[in-house]
């Protein structure tokens, strides 16, 4: 359950809400680089091209949503990835870690009417990373959580879509799904 609540600072302009968001740290059971490499062949780069190209045309929405199901077959797409080791080496750290941006622009769209603010949490923010104990851990913040601090119903709903959509990726690649994602 979020436990959310809503305030004004004193600059009547600014509204606050706080909540809390279960983040979720899944081992996976697997060699970092090879899940890596099975994540991003189930989850693959968004063909910025073919959606560029559709916004230049200004093609049917029925387009972009055909290029997103052919693009993202099991509903994500990765929009943005940083190896984060390579920089936080040069600091001496040696625990492994690539940080994703994933989701679907027609499934943030149908926040989006309701509340464009959606995009601060979408798309998803991801980590598959080593821990500590030298462990593959695959990190997210609950969506449904993230969602669920707008206030609007609509929202939620899909927040709740998305968490059953994270945990039928994880299925997907073999990775124990915890009930918060079912």
């Amino acid at each position: 359950m979020v436990a959310s609540t809503t305030a004004t600072t004193t600059h009547p302009a600014t509204h606050m809400s706080t909540r809390s968001v279960a983040r979720l740290e899944i081992a996976v059971g697997e060699d970092y680089e090879q899940f890596r490499a099975r994540f991003e062949q189930a989850v693959p780069a968004l063909d910025r091209q073919r959606t560029l190209g559709l916004v230049a045309e200004r093609a049917p929405w029925s387009a972009v949503l055909d290029l997103a199901d052919e693009n993202g077959p099991l509903g994500f797409m990765i929009y943005w990835k940083f190896e984060a080791q390579p920089l936080f080496g040069l600091a001496g750290d040696h625990a492994r870690c690539t940080e994703y941006m994933m989701g679907n622009h027609t499934i943030a769209e149908r926040m989006y009417r309701y509340d464009a603010g959606t995009l601060l949490y979408a798309p998803l923010r991801t980590t598959i990373h080593e821990s500590p104990s030298g462990e593959t851990v695959f990190a997210i913040d609950r969506p449904s959580d993230t969602f669920a601090a707008l206030g609007r119903p609509e929202i939620t709903q899909v927040g709740r879509e998305l968490d059953r959509k994270v945990g039928t990726l994880l299925r997907h690649l073999g990775v124990p799904v915890p009930d918060e994602l079912t």
